[in-house]
């Protein structure tokens, strides 16, 4: 039987979701969608990255936040929630740490809101329906 040994090259490539020193980036996944929080977990999994926390509510993500401080090396942020909604805590998160890395997730018809939240900090966004090339490539460019 073949190993790994004998397919040296396959799979090369450190998975997007691990740092230069071999540990997995921390992300907080907010979403009031159980299908959509736990999408976004599969493929963050899928590549290496560690889901710390989730949140259903803008008020839970906040305080997870805050608890969590500073092992969390990156947000994403459903932009429409009960509770508090997502520009609304990317702006209280904003407050309590200036250098946080929050993506936003909207879905479609949501550009003004987008828009607000890039200006209050957010490094990118994510249109839903979620495609796994691009929530990947909006989170690695946003933790650079």
């Amino acid at each position: 039987m073949k190993t790994k040994s004998d397919f040296p090259n396959l799979n090369e490539r450190k998975p997007d979701g691990v740092k230069d020193d071999g540990t997995p980036y921390r992300v907080l996944v907010v979403d009031d969608s159980v299908f959509v929080t736990k999408q976004i977990t599969q493929i963050l999994a899928s590549e290496g990255f560690e889901v710390v926390a989730t949140a259903a509510d803008g008020e839970e993500a906040l305080n997870t936040y805050k608890d969590k401080y500073p092992n969390i090396d990156l947000v994403t942020m459903d932009i429409t929630m009960p509770k508090m909604d997502g520009v609304t805590c990317l702006e209280k998160i904003m407050e309590f740490d200036k250098n946080a890395k929050v993506v936003m997730i909207s879905a479609l018809g949501k550009q003004e809101l987008v828009k607000r939240s890039l200006l209050l900090g957010a490094k990118n966004y994510i249109v839903k329906p979620l495609d796994r090339k691009k929530v990947l490539e909006r989170v690695v460019t946003s933790l650079e």
